[in-house]
């Protein structure tokens, strides 16, 4: 068969007819695999280190282990896969929670079916999935508002070279990695590469956590 592996899929959500849902709406796409199901975020995390899937699309409200505390421990893993949020609020603050922690980005469960499905895609990518709508909404609620935090963030993006900076100024707009391609003429693997580096050297695992950082120095 040859070409291009499909992307591995999990799915963590305690309502059947949610998980039915998605699988219904993922299986019609060649380039999308759902491996597994789970019932809570207990069997979400024992399930994901069994099938090592690509995205994990991750309801937060469950029993015995939230969406929220199993997304922390899959992104302590050694080999963490995406985690996309799933939510019936826009306003939750465990999604804002889970953003901060790490996760990918989230969804509202009544999406658009193309919208999801462009969003597993994005987030296997590398980009952001998140419109700047709810990015400024996120670090608004994050914000300390502290000059200590103010400081902390200058440092730790004094420790980028010129080129990261303009890099993660742009990330913290909320710009994909095609969008700053465009922007400073290179190329989308260049960008992907700086990114990756902006990442490793202010410690974060994601484009929002880049965000926070740059609003906190106050250069957004």
């Amino acid at each position: 068969m040859g070409g291009v592996s499909a992307t591995r899929v999990l799915l963590v959500d305690d309502d059947p007819l949610v998980r039915s849902a998605l699988q219904l709406m993922l299986g019609g796409h060649d380039d999308l695999e759902v491996v597994g199901e789970a019932v809570d975020g207990h069997d979400g995390v024992r399930r994901a280190a069994e099938l090592a899937p690509d995205v994990v699309l991750m309801d937060i409200r469950m029993p015995r282990l939230n969406g929220l505390d199993a997304t922390r421990q899959l992104l302590a893993g050694p080999r963490p896969p995406r985690v996309i949020v799933l939510t019936t609020f826009d306003a939750d603050d465990h999604v804002v929670e889970a953003l901060a922690a790490g996760a990918d980005g989230f969804l509202l469960k009544d999406t658009p079916p193309a919208e999801i499905v462009a969003a597993i895609r994005r987030v296997v990518d590398g980009d952001p999935m998140l419109s700047p709508s709810v990015t400024r909404t996120l670090i608004s609620r994050l914000r300390a508002g502290d000059d200590d935090r103010s400081q902390q963030a200058l440092l730790r993006l004094a420790a980028l070279t010129e080129r990261e900076r303009v890099v993660a100024l742009a990330v913290g707009r909320g710009l994909s990695n095609a969008d700053v391609a465009a922007e400073l003429h290179l190329s989308v693997p260049t960008v992907k590469t700086h990114v990756s580096r902006v990442f490793d050297k202010l410690g974060v695992t994601n484009r929002v956590q880049v965000a926070i950082c740059v609003h906190d120095a106050g250069l957004d």
